[in-house]
């Protein structure tokens, strides 16, 4: 069937304009990798806690992190403050290496999308621990929770930090406007919701052990975790430990907690800026300290500091 003259010049039009959209479209990507760049600043926030992560658990598995293993990662950022090796049985460690090997792919996968920055100062000192734990408790301990010092206290201290995260994550899904950006935190989500059913798993099968020479018991140790970062994040419940009152608990009939949920059994989510809270220490995304003795690093956290 021949063309007529107006279907060839609306065919014409068509083939320019395909030709212009990427130009169309340039002021709403990121240079770096063609996202959104209302994405940006979303995507980077995570690396804070992904930096955590990685140190934390090559150090306590390895006696060494990023420095070593990925330096190219790190961006030139400080070394951790006070990590070292922890005394785990063969099991625990080989567990905790394989999360701090998946953690240094979660920060090479963010980084391959945005630019990222370079990792923030990190106190993951026992004395750094001991300070959360104390707060938790109500109470200064004696001797001071050092996280390195068994198995159980590891996988308690590994109980603080990597949840936040995961709820980080699933507040900042439904922010999101490209599919790339969707993709790549649902599939970290994915992992880091792995990585906490393992460390409440094996907390859970405990919960009724006392952690000498406390008196207190695994299960009310992950309770008093929860009840602070519910208090320093100020946004009502969003953490359960790992017994709660049957009320509480799925369907309101059960008392043990291995997984945390809402009232219909789906993960809470939380903002940057309660994480922040929860993170420093302080319930204040303003006043950094805590875990991050300079506070975090990329835009978002970065603005709540000036």
């Amino acid at each position: 069937m021949a063309l007529t003259a107006a279907s060839t010049t609306t065919i014409t039009t068509l083939l320019i304009s395909l030709l212009f959209l990427p130009k169309f479209y340039s002021s709403e990507l990121d240079s770096h990798t063609s996202i959104a760049k209302a994405d940006v600043d979303l995507l980077e926030f995570p690396l804070n806690l992904e930096f955590f992560e990685a140190e934390f658990f090559l150090y306590g598995a390895l006696g060494y992190g990023l420095d070593k293993v990925a330096p190219n990662l790190t961006q030139g950022g400080p070394t951790p403050i006070g990590a070292k090796k922890a005394n785990l049985d063969p099991f625990t460690r080989d567990v905790i290496e394989q999360f701090a090997y998946q953690e240094v792919g979660h920060l090479r996968a963010i980084q391959k999308v945005v630019k990222g920055f370079p990792r923030p100062l990190l106190d993951l000192s026992k004395e750094s621990f001991a300070k959360v734990v104390d707060a938790a408790v109500g109470k200064k301990l004696s001797p001071p929770f050092d996280p390195y010092y068994s198995g159980v206290h590891y996988l308690l201290a590994s109980y603080l930090i990597p949840y936040v995260g995961l709820t980080g994550y699933v507040g900042t899904i439904p922010k999101l406007q490209a599919p790339t950006s969707r993709r790549l935190v649902a599939g970290l989500l994915g992992v880091e919701s792995g990585q906490d059913a393992v460390i409440r798993a094996y907390l859970y099968e405990h919960a009724h052990k006392i952690v000498e020479p406390y008196g207190i018991t695994v299960a009310q140790f992950s309770n008093y975790f929860s009840d602070l970062r519910n208090k320093l994040g100020h946004e009502g419940v969003k953490d359960e430990g790992l017994w709660v009152p049957k009320s509480e608990g799925a369907e309101g009939k059960i008392n043990g907690n291995a997984l945390a949920g809402d009232a219909d059994s789906v993960a809470y989510d939380r903002t940057a800026e309660e994480i922040l809270r929860v993170v420093y220490g302080s319930g204040d995304e303003h006043k950094p300290g805590g875990f991050y003795p300079k506070g975090g690093n990329g835009n978002i956290a970065r603005s709540h500091l000036h």
